[in-house]
């Protein structure tokens, strides 16, 4: 009964219709070559990637290196500035036509150098004046919740000796508004100057409360008054728009910042700095 009923399935002389035929060894080579040379172009890609990275990395450092010695741009030669130049346009060619990132521009970033005049007068100013300090210079963006611009701060430490805390004794602070009106291109609209975070110097403490007497209430309400004391001066008139400028961020990345202010304002070189 097997045989007979294994012959009805399986007649003599014809081939089963369940029989597997070997696979293809032409689509077997197909398949190892199409293998073959996707592995190699996903090789090529990471490579060029890494090897680029390494270059930017390169790239960044050469412009930190170059304005190493220059005191945040005070003091520089002809030759320090066309180099600083070159460098500066070597890093911002890997970023060139890249949409603003909000969310990497967000946060707080410390000033290395810079050839704007009006920030050069400021640090001039410390060098010449012997009562008048000026330490880190910060900006800090405020933007990451926002798609279309945000808020801006410039701060600057500064401090006058024997009164107030070295290098950090009082923070003036420029605020702006900012909005993003084109791919790389940023517009600042000033809306206040104010001076606060008054640090006066242990010497200026003693004379005002000593410490080897009893405090006395007034004195301590004097200190408490200066550390408290906030100046705030508005920029914007009713009525009237701001002043403001255009601002070109020619290259971002997670540590570094470059930009340029337009209308011959000078460039700016910032890396990332913890959060003020």
């Amino acid at each position: 009964m097997d045989l007979v009923f294994a012959s009805l399935l399986y007649p003599t002389g014809k081939k089963s219709i369940y029989e597997t035929k070997p696979f293809s060894s032409t689509l077997n080579s197909t398949r190892k070559l199409s293998t073959q040379k996707t592995f190699p172009c996903l090789a090529t890609v990471a490579t060029t990637q890494t090897t680029q990275a390494f270059e930017l990395e390169n790239k960044k450092h050469d412009l930190l290196r170059a304005i190493q010695d220059t005191q945040r741009g005070l003091v520089t030669t002809t030759d320090q500035r066309f180099s600083i130049e070159e460098a500066l346009v070597s890093v911002e060619g890997y970023d060139a036509g890249a949409p603003i990132d909000l969310v990497k521009l967000d946060g707080t970033w410390r000033l290395q150098y810079t050839s704007a005049p009006d920030v050069l007068i400021l640090l001039e100013s410390s060098v010449r004046l012997p009562f008048f300090q000026v330490g880190q210079i910060f900006q800090k963006f405020e933007c990451r919740d926002r798609s279309d611009g945000g808020v801006v701060r410039n701060v600057v430490r500064w401090s006058i000796p024997a009164l107030l805390e070295e290098q950090d004794g009082a923070t003036l602070l420029v605020s702006a508004n900012f909005n993003v009106v084109s791919v790389r291109n940023i517009y600042l609209q000033f809306e206040e100057i104010s001076i606060q975070n008054i640090y006066i110097s242990e010497e200026l403490q003693a004379l005002i409360a000593p410490a080897i007497l009893p405090r006395s209430f007034f004195s301590l309400q004097i200190l408490q008054f200066i550390r408290a004391f906030k100046a705030q001066i508005p920029v914007r008139n009713p009525g009237r728009r701001s002043v403001g400028g255009l601002y070109y961020l020619s290259y971002l990345d997670e540590n570094m910042l470059l930009g340029r202010a337009v209308g011959g304002g000078g460039v700016f070189v910032f890396t990332r700095a913890q959060s003020l």
